[in-house]
């Protein structure tokens, strides 16, 4: 994707989270210094791979400006990567997939399917990150059976913004890659229609916004995304990206979250170089 195209994609987010009200506008003054260079802990039951994912992590990160968050965890090689996962961040739209998995579990526990206008909402949300959709599904939710989805899902670091700011929920790597594991597995939160209705449309958001985690993902690989960005006073951009793969032998997830961009391509190119390095090294022969 070139660049001006994540502008022109950049200008319409703006836009629209101004509809909603998430935006503050822009301090001016110096950019922040660049962070050191973070350290990342990894572990594997794999000789040798968390040392060199931890390696190549840290060689992605190395110089650039934004404090970046990541998760991984790798169910086929029993591998995990953590950097600053309990650090908390405004979530942008990617709370959208947390909406959705609340909605879903609300619509089981009342035994029932989803409306025609809460799958429209639904498809809009996820598929092209609508805001307006988001809002709806929030204000019909409340703080209440948000906080429920939250309590049982164990996303206990995640809190939901206030009023209508969805956008301005405070998120970790951690409670993300805990959603991502509900989303992936077998559990008593997600039935599985819904953990299949969800990961259905993480599959087909549209082609503009299929950035972040995906980057260097084998093309043969099933890829489920979700991602967010968001623009604020303080800490510049924020850029994040979820994403869910399976395929080549392994089933993995990955979150990379963001803040301190001076331009949104910053956060993009921060998260596909360490999910190029997270991807070439998993599938790694």
């Amino acid at each position: 994707m070139t660049k001006s195209h994540i502008s022109r994609r950049a200008r319409g987010g703006i836009c629209a989270a101004l509809a909603v009200g998430m935006l503050t506008p822009v301090a001016l003054g110096a950019a922040p210094a660049a962070a050191a260079t973070p350290k990342v802990s990894c572990t594997s039951a794999k000789g040798g791979l968390a040392a060199k994912l931890s390696k190549d992590i840290t060689a992605a990160l190395k110089g650039r400006m934004p404090t970046t968050a990541v998760a991984l965890h790798d169910r086929t090689n029993r591998t995990t990567c953590t950097l600053r996962p309990t650090s908390a961040y405004d979530s942008a739209s990617v709370v959208k997939a947390t909406v959705l998995a609340a909605l879903l579990r609300d619509a089981d526990r009342h035994n029932r399917h989803l409306t025609q206008r809460e799958t429209a909402l639904s498809t809009k949300m996820i598929t092209k990150s609508d805001n307006d959709a988001t809002t709806t599904l929030w204000k019909q939710l409340g703080a209440t059976k948000v906080r429920a989805f939250l309590k049982a899902a164990g996303m206990t670091h995640t809190v939901p913004g206030a009023g209508g700011s969805w956008g301005l929920t405070q998120i970790t790597a951690q409670d993300e890659q805990r959603l991502l594991t509900l989303l992936t597995a077998r559990n008593s939160v997600l039935s599985d229609s819904a953990r299949s209705y969800e990961l259905g449309l993480m599959r087909k958001v549209i082609p503009s916004q299929r950035w972040g985690t995906p980057a260097g993902a084998p093309a043969s690989d099933t890829v489920q995304v979700k991602n967010g960005w968001l623009q604020r006073a303080t800490h510049g951009w924020r850029v994040h990206s979820i994403g869910a793969f399976a395929g080549n032998g392994h089933d993995y997830t990955l979150t990379v979250l963001t803040q301190d961009n001076k331009t949104m391509n910053d956060g993009v190119d921060t998260i596909q170089a360490v999910a190029r390095s997270v991807h070439q090294d998993l599938n790694r022969s």
